[in-house]
């Protein structure tokens, strides 16, 4: 199994900034690749912005590219979201996945607000 943990959400105006962090602890190894969903009320959950191992690439929704940027730190099994120019409408509910052969781990979540 693998365990997430996501922090670093919170309250932000609209036009700043927060970076996310997800700690992934377990069978790590067997990962290959771990991403960023957002949920908001109402909505269903969507793709934010993702890396995979398997061909050392990231990858960001449309609606984020140019703001939003996706990093790992290997020594530390840690996936950042730097989300930088945040609108009012991407309050959500934050929330990290890895992925495995067969498998995917979700975390608990994280709560960004953005005031307008």
């Amino acid at each position: 199994q693998v365990q997430l943990v996501e922090s670093g959400g919170g309250l932000v105006q609209a036009g700043g900034s927060l970076r996310l962090s997800c700690a992934a602890s377990g069978r790590t190894f067997s990962m290959y690749a771990m991403a960023w969903f957002r949920q908001a009320p109402g909505k269903e959950r969507e793709f934010v912005a993702a890396f995979s191992w398997s061909v050392n690439s990231t990858n960001c929704a449309d609606s984020v590219k140019g703001r939003f940027t996706i990093s790992k730190d290997n020594a530390k099994n840690t996936v950042y979201l730097q989300m930088n120019v945040l609108k009012f409408e991407e309050t959500a509910d934050y929330y990290c996945n890895a992925r495995l052969p067969g498998m995917d781990y979700w975390g608990q979540g994280t709560q960004v607000t953005v005031s307008s």
